[in-house]
Formats: C-alpha cells, structure tokens, sequence
C-alpha cells in the first residue's frame, strides 16, 4: 500500500502555512522541493524527534498539470467560489501549499525557511501564516474546534482515497480557508447568543439537543449526510493565528483534509448559501472569509518517485478550462455516497 504523507498526528502546539503560486519557469524548482521534501523534514525533525514534526505538501488544480505529466487526481479542481446574499466564501490564487506543524515552533521555522531557500525566485508567497493552540484547544471566539473530527480508523477512511481512483489511492485532497474575526463584535454577544451561533455550550463544550439547536448554528450547517443518511467526516486541523494588536488581524486558519471535494464544497455551500438558501451560518457574521483554495494531497510513494515531468508544450496540449477537464461527477459521490 501507498504510504500517505503524515497527516493525521495529535493536535501540536503550533503550525505554518505557505500558500504559494508557482511563477513561470519555477517547475522545475518545485519539483525538486516536493521529492526533497520528506528527506529534509526527517533531517529536521532528527533534533527534537519528541515534537511531533510533519511537513504535509499539497498541489492546487492549475498547477498539477505544469509539474506533472499522465493522470491526475479524478476529482481535482478549482476551489469553488460560494456567494450568499450576505456572505461569500472567495477562492484565491493558490498552487501549493505547504502545512508544517509541531510542538516547537522553531521546527515549522526551520522545515519553512529551508523550503523558501530552495524554492527561491520559483514561486510567490500568496499567504505565510503562522498558528498556534490556544489554551484547551480552543478558538479565539472561546469555543473547542475540532470535537467532531473522527479517530482512527474513521479517521483514516475519512481522508483516504481509496480504489474509486486506484492511481492515487493513498492520497487526500484538502480544502483551505484563511477567516478574520472581529473579536470586539463577538465578544460584545451574551455568552447565550454565543453559543447559539455555535450549536454548544461555551464553557463545558456540549452539543445542543437538535431540538433546541438553531437551524442557523455553525455545528447544524456542517453536518453532511450520504445518500443513506450516515455523516460524511472530514479531518479538520485548524489553527488560531493573529496579532496581539487590535489593529491587525487576528483568526482562523481552516484546514480540512478528505477523501473528496464534495463534502468540503456541501459544507460550505450550507454555510454560505443557506440551507434552505437565505439561512446561512450565524458565525459568519462575526468571521470573514478572505482566502480559499483546493489541493490534492499526494502520497510520500508519489513524493519520492514523482511522475516525469510534461512536455514543453504541454500546457498547450491541456489548455482547455481545468474545470472541463475534471468537472464535478454528477452523482458527487467519489465512493463515499451522494450528498444530500
């Protein structure tokens, strides 16, 4: 079997994100980063080994094509835009991202600048993010994040491709958001109108009864079901992040791993849209989207050993939209089942 990239580790103490575009000419550069990239967080990691180090790589819809020649990920596309009547989830440029995480940040530091050093002009930094935990695992509006996300082997069947697409089975795609909160707006609510717009207490971090839990809470738009009515997970590993200053920004960085877009898309499109449309996430009005982006996330195996690279003219032979070329199956399922 394939051996995945270290996804799925405990929840560290601090994380960075790279968001990077690849300029042209800078193939070849990131190619060499993404074969070196297990190597060199292995040499890193060898002077703390007890601080959990990870350093995921992922590639974005447009780039694959420009770094890789024969198949691609079946259901690998472009990050798709979501646009209420009051809030938008926007998609922004993004080719590869980088997610390095561990219980000392001078690790993330370190597997971060090495990285930067190689690529060099190759690429440009779209967004460098840089997380942290806060006290219980909470978020910065006060609430636990991440109490829903499977363990496992739920886990595992949660993000991995599996034989829908047997040339990337192993592999997880993953779905990124970069959100700013307005603390002062948020923390301006009762503690009550806090928890409503999550769906749990604050305090002690229980779910409301479904009977009592508004229709319009962050928890009761996030639930998506198969066509057997069974909840799809996702893996979610997010971070708080900001500046201490009022005058900078301050947040969260969403990061959620898969074995498929759709379920990631069907979230936020409940969120976004509304389900029914109009009755979009409370949380929303208090935390802003201003990033979003798609990637598949390739096993250590296609890391180490990665595909040749296309010919010349090979973006010239795959030019038509990426969306054409790998649109969304009409049954959403990609062997996970039909979303509702």
């Amino acid at each position: 079997m394939p051996v995945p990239q270290t996804i799925l580790t405990r929840k560290t103490r601090s994380a960075l994100f790279l968001v990077l575009t690849i300029d042209d000419g800078g193939e070849d550069a990131v190619r060499d980063l993404l074969s070196d990239l297990p190597g060199l967080t292995r040499a890193v990691s060898s002077r703390a080994p007890e601080a959990a180090l990870a350093a995921i790589a992922s590639v974005g819809s447009q780039a694959w094509d420009r770094l890789f020649d024969g198949p691609r990920p079946r259901a690998l596309r472009p990050f798709v835009t979501y646009e209420g009547d009051v809030h938008t989830a926007p998609a922004t440029p993004a080719d590869l991202l980088l997610h390095i995480k561990a219980d000392q940040l001078d690790l993330c530091f370190e597997v971060g600048r090495l990285a930067m050093a190689a690529l060099g002009d190759a690429v440009t930094v779209v967004d460098e993010v840089h997380g942290f935990r806060y006290f219980d695992l909470r978020d910065l509006i006060g609430f636990v994040d991440g109490t829903e996300n499977p363990v496992g082997q739920a886990a595992i069947r949660a993000i991995t491709v599996g034989d829908e697409d047997p040339a990337f089975a192993g592999g997880s795609y993953v779905a990124i958001q970069r959100y700013v909160t307005d603390l002062e707006a948020w923390n301006a609510l009762s503690v009550a109108d806090q928890e409503d717009a999550i769906g749990r207490t604050k305090l002690d971090n229980v779910e409301m009864d479904d009977d009592v839990k508004p229709t319009n809470s962050h928890i009761a738009l996030n639930v998506v079901e198969d066509a057997d009515g069974e909840e799809i997970d996702v893996v979610r590993d997010n971070m708080p992040y900001g500046d201490a200053s009022s005058t900078g920004e301050r947040g969260t960085f969403y990061i959620a791993y898969s074995a498929g877009p759709d379920v990631t898309e069907e979230m936020l499109r409940k969120m976004f849209i509304g389900d029914p449309p109009g009755n979009y996430d409370r949380l929303l009005d208090f935390t802003t989207a201003v990033s979003g982006a798609q990637f598949f996330t390739p096993t250590v195996d296609f890391l180490e050993d990665l595909p040749d690279a296309p010919p010349p003219d090979g973006r010239e032979a795959t030019s038509e939209p990426d969306a054409q070329r790998n649109p969304r199956p009409a049954d959403g399922s990609l062997g996970i089942g039909s979303l509702h």
